[in-house]
């Protein structure tokens, strides 16, 4: 349950950099605060059980997959593949620590 909030907590962070950098109307602007807050506090929970380094950089992994993805996809960005490749990299990691980390947080 823990890991299924760091992954919310993850999508919440792509709303929010999505909404700083896009958000226009007061509307926009109150959705990407509560985006924030959303995402901290379910980080904040989820480490209060898993190990805080292992949540936070499986955090930031997701977020930063999640950015540049959209980017692509919807924002019409140019396709880097170095990019590409660091995204997969990160991933690997991300995975990675996952599988070494067991559902009570310490080390597997």
């Amino acid at each position: 349950m823990n890991w299924l909030k760091i992954i919310i907590a993850s999508i919440f962070e792509v709303a929010w950099v999505v909404g700083l950098n896009h958000a226009t109307t007061n509307l926009e602007w109150i959705l990407t605060i509560i985006a924030i807050f959303m995402s901290f506090y379910l980080l904040i929970k989820a480490s209060k059980i898993l190990p805080v380094g292992t949540a936070y950089a499986i955090f930031v992994g997701l977020g930063t997959t999640g950015v540049t993805l959209l980017d692509f996809v919807v924002f019409g960005k140019a396709v880097n593949y170095g990019q590409i490749i660091l995204i997969l990299t990160l991933l690997g990691g991300v995975i990675c620590l996952k599988l070494v980390t067991s559902k009570e947080g310490g080390e597997a």
